[in-house]
Formats: C-alpha cells, structure tokens, sequence
C-alpha cells in the first residue's frame, strides 16, 4: 500500500522569523497548525502569518502539497506569499521554482475580499469584470492552481476564525430605485442622522483621576465638546436631502470613479473638530477611527469640501465638515452596525507637554432598504476554472480527436489514401504542436502514479486542475479498449511523433538504418516493463525519490520545457531523437514506461482491427518484413502488445498491386481468362 501524504510540521519560530518582511516581526502562536500573529513596528498586532500546507493541504501533482508563507494584514490584504516548499514535478527539474515565485508575488497588495482568479479575462467584458486576473504560469497551469486554492482555502480558514466581518462575497451597494424625497426632517424622524453629543463636563469625567483632570478649559460643562453628525451619502435620496446641488453632483463624480467607496458626511459643531491642526487632507483622519466586527477599518478622508442643503440648520453651515471615505470591497457593510470613534486630546505641562486621549464613540448602521446585496456568485470549480480558461483549447482537441477516431475507424480508406504519408506526417505535426508544445498534453506514467497515489490516499481531484491533458487521457483510454495501444503510442503521443520526424530526417540524410537482431529485439520489450515496475517500486517505499526516476521519460524535457533543462536532461531526450534516426522509434520500442503500461491494451482490446489473411505467413510475409516495428509473427499473426496502428500493414493487405495473394490470385484469374 502506498504511503499517505507526508505533512511536514509547522515551522519553528527560529525558521520563520528570518522570512518576515521588515517592519513586522513575528508575534506569538495563536494554535498548533502554524498560525501566529504579526506585529507592527510598535508591538502593535497587524495581522497574522500562517503556512498553506498545515490549513489547507491539498496534494499536487507529486502527491504532496504545496506549502506557502502567507503574512495578512488585518484588514484582510496580502502583505507577502512566500514559497516555503514544493514537490511539483515542473518546477522540481523542469521549469525551476523562480517562475511560481513570481507567480506568488502578485497576491501583493490585494484582499480576500476581492475576487481572486487565476487566468485572463475572456471577451470584451472583462475589464468590467469584479475578477481580479493573476497571470498564472505557462507550461504550469494545474500546478499554480493548486497553489492558488491552498492561498485562499488558508486565509479564509484563518479570516473566518480571526478577522470576523470580511466577507469574500460581493458587498451591498446603494439602490438607485430608493430615490424617495427626503429632507432634514425626515431623516432625523427616520433615524438617518447619527448624532453623538460629549459635553465639557463628560470629557472632564472621562479624564477624571488622570494627570490630565485639570488640564481642561474650565467652562461650561454643559457645552458641547463633541457635536456630532454622521450622515450615510451612499444612498441618493439620503445625500440629495443633506448636500447642496454642487456638492451632490461632487460626490456623484466621485463614487463614479470609485464605485465600491461608501462616503459618510460628517458635521462636528462642537470644540472638537473631528482632526488635528497638522492634518492633511485626503488622508487617514489622525482623530477619528472606525471598527466593525472587532477590525479596523480603512477610513480616509475623500476630500470633498460639502456645502450644505438649504434645509439643513444654519447652525451647521459654521460647524467643521468633512467627508470620509470606506470601502466595501475590503469586508466593509454599511447595513451592519459598526462605530465611529473619536479621539480626545489633552496636555499636561508646558515644556513638552504629555499627551493623554480617550475616545468617544458611536454606533451607525444604515437601514437595509437602501441598498442592493448582490447574491454572491457560486465560484468555479477550480475544474470548472480550469474549464472556463482553455475552452478555445478544448474545443479545438475535441474536435481533432473526434476527425481522428472517424479516420481510424475507417481505417482501410485512412490508409489507401495516394497521400497517406503525408495525411500522417501532418497529423503527427498537429500533435507535437498543439498537442504537446501548446496545450501540454503529453501523457506521462507520472501521471499513472499520482492516479495510484489518489486511489489509496484520497488525492484524485488533482487531475482536474488540468482539462486538456484529462481529455487526451480520455481519449487514450477510448483508443486502448478499441485498439489497444496503438491509438495513443501511434498518434498521440507527442514525443513518439517527435521520434518518427527523427526517423525520416535519417532517411533524408542517408544514415543507415540499424535493426537489432531478433534476440536483442525481443530482450529490449521487457526493459520498458522493468523500468515500470522500478518506478512504481520506488512511488511506494521512497515516493521522495520518485520525480527523480521518472526522469527516464524525456517527455518533460522535449515537450513541457521545449528543452530549456540542464545539459544532462537535454543529452538524454535528444540522444534518444538522434538514436531514432538510425533505430526507428527506439524509446518506444525498449525503454519507455508508460508504453509498457499502454502494452496491456494489447490483451483488452474488444476486436481484431487489422485484417488478416489464411496466407498470411504462410507462405507471405512481406507485412512483417516491412513493419518497422516488429509487431508481426512469422505466422502473420499481429502482436497487438506491440503494435502502434501506423497503418502500413493495412495499406499492404488492401492493395492489389503490393499484397502477394491478391497478386498472386490476379495472375491466376489472368491465366484461366
């Protein structure tokens, strides 16, 4: 029985901290599956960094996750993804690990709250789409894929448990159809204004016991030293009721360019001020804060100076006034409640004064009614993803496989084509093309072992991250039970296609062409089965080691990464074409495991495709003399374990002028006519 994935434990402390980007630094431990918290540059908590394998281990192709290194602010951004670890056969010797780090470094700068996908947009509407596209890695698809659903599998298992409130779904957005006629009256009736009212004499209460209790103005207690409104201007009917015509058409350019904003006016008539003297605008307010479920949230100034509906009190056109800005896209619901905190200052001393501050606050939350919550569209499958992205691709493999299966099925007509040569030569060159430099479908037994590993370890849904090669694969499979191993070791395999241009390249430059005798011939079919049998050895008692032993495939090396490999790569794959110049299709035929695998279609086929005759053998033999591939007995008899449907014994059997028999029958009808 093959061994279950092996999950490495979590980092030590003494392993991560050296990967924390500067100015955080690594807080403490939050649980046991590699959770910790992130620390700003003050000690403060900034948010939490965690590895992908411990939360979220999905296997990859290797039969083991992809682990990475996620640091995520609080209010749900990506501050860095890192690569800790990876087995990914593309990037283990093929591609190098440099272009999936490359890949990680674009989650910079972006939310879990924003629609994440792996891919480019499709059509004209993309660019108007919610998606945000990260360009995945060529050759790798599946792979970044899978690293992809670990990232967001991680975070929003650590969101959901530590950063309540940011959703990954689509936020509510202002209705256009609530578009009632309000005014100031109205919207205190109905509780659209938010009001907080801090008299001196509460400030005074607030600082009372501190340093600072005697550092007030010494006024009235009962003025106000916090008069505020807070007015949602989202909503249309709300904003037109409070802004004058000029500052409405303002905002309404604004959330225009910045549809996912959500802009509170607010009005402080009271000592306060809502900022300090050194403020800027168009930044974070310095003395005004927001938090709902427990998390900051990122408010900002909008700056957009408002001027006031008629309406409104005239006491208002003299308060200070600004609008601020929040976003929804970064988890932030205007529908929920969620608080307005405003600081207090005081200083004591007269020579570098020491600062002492409180905070007031207040709950808002605006009436469902006036906005739109746009049903969370169900995401893709990572299958479904996989899809979407490579429906041209699909498309067009589809229907080459389908031409082709027609072709074989009417086989006699197939290969009694004038230009049979040629027909086949160009098909061959559509599939190392399309199908294996452009769509990656060269099928490999790495492949068969990550199948092996999936039945036993529960990991199959990792070919799904790879449509394409799954529908070659399907086809293949079609042609095994029709045809046994011909159908893909004949047509569809990329490299053996590769192998049979080498092979007319030899002939064009007149090397000469070597057969090894009978005995070494039939030796060298079962060193395909024996490297076999040694790779799946080592999948289950060493499954570390086995990327490295199935190097013996040169497909990686010749398709996946057009031979961009180190030289000893590069010297087996292509001495293996040039062996093929003078040895026809020699991997194929000797060391190749996956066709060792494919021989069993030899045994499981469901009908006897190449025709046959009683002469057959006896006494012609000029098929087997001419079948390059050995397939044919003395007895005529057709070795389907070896055989890789080129068609050439077909065209031999049909044709009257080559067949011995019907030759020898034509002559005979001559001589009695």
């Amino acid at each position: 029985m093959l061994a279950t994935p092996l999950l490495a434990a979590p980092l030590t402390r003494a392993a991560l901290e050296p990967m924390i980007v500067a100015p955080y630094a690594l807080g403490a431990p939050v649980n046991d599956k590699g959770v910790w918290t992130l620390l700003n540059s003050g000690g403060g908590e900034a948010g939490y960094v965690f590895e992908t394998g411990p939360l979220a281990p999905l296997p990859g192709f290797s039969g083991q996750p992809i682990d990475m290194l996620v640091m995520l602010d609080r209010e749900g951004r990506f501050i860095d993804v890192r690569l800790v670890s990876q087995n990914e056969p593309i990037f283990v010797s093929g591609l190098g690990e440099a272009p999936f780090r490359a890949f990680l470094e674009q989650y910079r700068g972006h939310a879990i709250s924003e629609p994440l996908v792996v891919g480019t947009p499709y059509g004209s509407g993309g660019a108007a789409s919610d998606n945000v596209y990260l360009d995945g890695v060529t050759k790798a698809t599946a792979s970044v894929r899978i690293a992809h659903e670990s990232i967001l599998a991680a975070t929003l298992a650590v969101a959901r448990e530590k950063m309540q409130g940011i959703s990954a779904g689509p936020p509510p957005r202002p209705d256009p159809a609530q578009n009632q006629e309000l005014d100031w009256k109205d919207l205190l009736d109905q509780g659209l204004v938010t009001r907080l009212v801090v008299s001196e004499g509460q400030l005074d209460v607030a600082f009372a016991g501190t340093r600072w209790a005697g550092d007030g103005t010494g006024g009235d207690p009962d003025t106000p030293f916090i008069d505020l409104y807070a007015i949602d201007l989202g909503p249309p009917a709300i904003a037109r009721a409070v802004l004058a015509p000029g500052t409405l058409a303002e905002v309404q350019r604004f959330t225009a360019r910045a549809p996912d904003d959500e802009l509170y006016l607010l009005i402080e008539a009271g000592r306060h001020g809502l900022v300090s003297e050194d403020f800027v605008r168009n930044t974070a307010p310095d003395r005004i804060s927001a938090t709902q479920d427990g998390l900051p949230l990122a408010l900002r100034d909008a700056d957009i100076l408002p001027d006031l509906a008629k309406d409104v009190p005239q006491h208002l056109d003299d308060a200070t006034r600004m609008i601020v800005r929040l976003d929804r896209r970064l988890g932030f619901d205007p529908t929920r409640e969620w608080q307005l905190s405003l600081q207090a200052v005081r200083l004591h001393g007269q020579f570098q004064p020491e600062v002492g501050e409180t905070h007031f606050t207040v709950a808002l939350r605006t009436p469902e009614r006036f906005f739109l919550r746009p049903e969370a569209p169900k995401p893709l499958s990572p299958f479904g993803e996989a899809l979407r992205n490579r429906a041209v691709d699909l498309v067009a493999l589809a229907g080459f496989l389908a031409v082709l299966i027609a072709a074989l099925l009417a086989q006699s007509r197939l290969a009694g084509l004038r230009a049979f040569t040629p027909v086949r030569l160009s098909i061959l060159a559509f599939v190392i093309g399309f199908i294996g430099f452009w769509g990656q479908g060269q099928l490999s037994v790495v492949t068969i072992l990550a199948v092996i590993r999936g039945v036993t370890t529960g990991g199959l849904e990792v070919l799904l991250y790879d449509p394409f090669g799954l529908l070659v694969w399907a086809a293949a499979i079609l042609g095994f039970l029709l045809w046994g191993r011909g159908f893909f070791c004949g047509w569809l395999c990329p490299f053996g296609a590769l192998q049979e241009f080498a092979h007319h390249l030899g002939r064009l430059l007149h090397l000469p062409q070597v057969e090894p005798p009978a005995s070494l011939a039939r030796a060298l079919l079962w060193t395909g089965p024996a490297a076999l049998i040694a790779l799946i050895a080592v999948a289950i008692a060493a499954p570390e080691h086995a990327e490295t032993v199935a190097e013996v495939e040169p497909f990686k090396t010749a398709i996946t990464v057009h031979f961009d490999r180190p030289w000893p790569y590069v010297l087996w794959a292509g001495g293996w074409l040039a062996v093929s110049m003078v040895w026809f299709k020699g991997f194929c035929r000797s060391l190749c495991p996956l066709g060792a695998a494919m021989r069993v279609g030899g045994l499981i086929r469901l009908r006897r495709w190449i025709p046959r005759r009683a002469e057959c053998g006896t006494p012609c033999q000029l098929c087997r003399v001419r079948c390059r591939y050995g397939a044919i007995a003395k007895t005529g008899e057709i070795r389907y374990s070896e055989c890789f449907q080129c068609l050439d014994c077909v065209k031999i059997h049909d044709d009257p002028g080559t067949c011995v028999p019907l030759v020898l029958a034509a002559r005979r009808e001559r001589r009695v006519k």
